[in-house]
């Protein structure tokens, strides 16, 4: 995904964009899915998206979007309504269930498509803009939030 600002180069937006990668990964796995009627692995994936986007989601929420909201109100807003559909959508197929309403599978391909152009708005719009303006205190922030959420990923090794 995005390369070209730098702002991977600190480790709290490099994580969220790991994970971002991860989220995409398991997006291209519905679709053979849904076109074979696979919905108990959709739901499978659909648990496993939720498992990297909880904690990914706690870091942007209660780290990184409230240093932001000041500069981009709406633009914030905008994202946290975006993940309260997209995990409304993915609670259904909690705690090991295979949703049994029909019109599931489809609002999961739906709201998956939303979360992709999502992860573009962050990655293209949210990132850098954090980037230029964020200051120390702001990052540290984000980083005792990161510490306390955990992620889903393993770190890389050196």
């Amino acid at each position: 995904m995005c390369e070209y600002c730098g702002c991977q180069s600190l480790a709290s937006i490099d994580e969220l964009t790991r994970e971002h990668d991860e989220v995409v990964r398991l997006i291209s796995h519905l679709r053979p899915a849904h076109q074979d009627g696979d919905v108990a692995r959709m739901a499978e994936l659909a648990r496993e998206i939720a498992t990297v986007l909880g904690p990914h989601t706690q870091v942007e929420e209660h780290g990184l979007f409230p240093a932001m909201a000041g500069d981009f109100p709406e633009q914030i807003a905008a994202l946290e309504a975006e993940h309260r559909r997209i995990e409304s959508v993915l609670a259904e197929a909690a705690d090991g269930a295979t949703p049994t309403d029909l019109a599931w599978a489809t609002r999961l391909m739906e709201v998956m498509a939303m979360l992709r152009n999502h992860i573009l708005k962050e990655q293209d719009g949210v990132f850098p803009a954090a980037l230029a303006n964020l200051g120390t205190e702001e990052w540290e922030a984000v980083e005792k939030v990161r510490a306390e959420a955990g992620s889903a990923l393993s770190r890389p090794t050196a």
